[in-house]
């Protein structure tokens, strides 16, 4: 059998300029890309329409190609794409596997809280009663579509058949999925039509990728996303989780945390070929 083109990606969402951290992710894949003789593609992760904003779309744009980065055209948006998306939610409905979820952040905390195994992060709740439901809807109640995990084990006889290849540093692992640490995640929102989990599983299907290179903080979001995969028959590609940049404060960097952006660099007189070098990419 033939083994499929590698083809990674870089996908960052514009709210923000971008620092060191994501020009060390973008390389890694670049570079994977490269080395295999694939294809690397650029997508613009902007389905959060409230904080994604086209100059900082731009920037990236821009900043990239200041590296000595090159993709494929058309540049995939999350925001052009949303029917994709609907039809993925609306054949998890078809099965039952989603339920519409009316409670607040405060309600879903407060619900955690009360978990008789004490605090934990992962929310699992049930569907409503028909009445109940639509009770609400017709008050225009918000609320988001979160998959069933209940719904999901029962689809699949189980999530022990779950496994995904994890192609880091050294010889390739089988991870056996844990999609249950996750919980009920959100995968669609009343206003914004999805969430990022159900996002990012049409979309590297829809763009045939092979091997998802990204950071380890993503590391765990991998078994619930090969959850999402099984159900909607997806293909499952390898997984690289790369290390985390920290900066001289030993915190990784971040938007949030101003994290002097690659912007700010070339002010200063770095040149691509510094940075490169900086990185571990000369």
């Amino acid at each position: 059998m033939t083994a499929a083109p590698f083809a990674t990606r870089f996908a960052p969402s514009p709210t923000g300029y971008l620092h060191r951290g994501h020009a060390f992710s973008a390389l890694t894949a670049y570079e994977a890309a490269r080395a295999a003789r694939g294809r690397f593609l650029l997508r613009i992760e902007d389905i959060d329409a409230t904080r994604c904003r086209p100059q900082f779309e731009a920037a990236i744009l821009e900043d990239l190609a200041w590296l000595g980065l090159a993709w494929e055209l058309p540049v995939r948006r999350q925001s052009e794409h949303l029917a994709d998306y609907r039809d993925a939610l609306a054949r998890l409905e078809a099965r039952g596997l989603v339920y519409r979820c009316f409670k607040t952040r405060k309600e879903i905390l407060d619900d955690i809280g009360r978990a008789p195994h004490g605090p934990a992060e992962a929310y699992v709740g049930a569907p409503l009663a028909p009445d109940e439901e639509t009770r609400l809807l017709a008050e225009g109640r918000p609320y988001a579509w979160r998959l069933s995990l209940a719904a999901a084990r029962e689809a699949l006889g189980g999530f022990e058949g779950l496994s995904f290849v994890e192609d880091g540093q050294g010889a390739p692992q089988v991870i056996q999925a844990r999609p249950e640490t996750a919980g009920d995640v959100v995968l669609a929102r009343k206003d914004v039509g999805v969430a990022y989990h159900l996002a990012v599983v049409v979309d590297d299907a829809l763009q045939g990728i092979s091997h998802i290179i990204r950071g380890e903080d993503l590391a765990e979001a991998t078994h619930v996303q090969r959850l999402l995969q099984a159900l909607l028959g997806l293909p499952t590609p390898v997984y690289r989780h790369h290390r985390l940049l920290t900066g001289p404060d030993g915190r990784r960097y971040a938007k949030r945390d101003k994290a002097e952006t690659l912007r700010d660099l070339r002010a200063r007189g770095v040149t691509p070929a510094a940075l490169r070098a900086e990185l571990g990419f000369a």
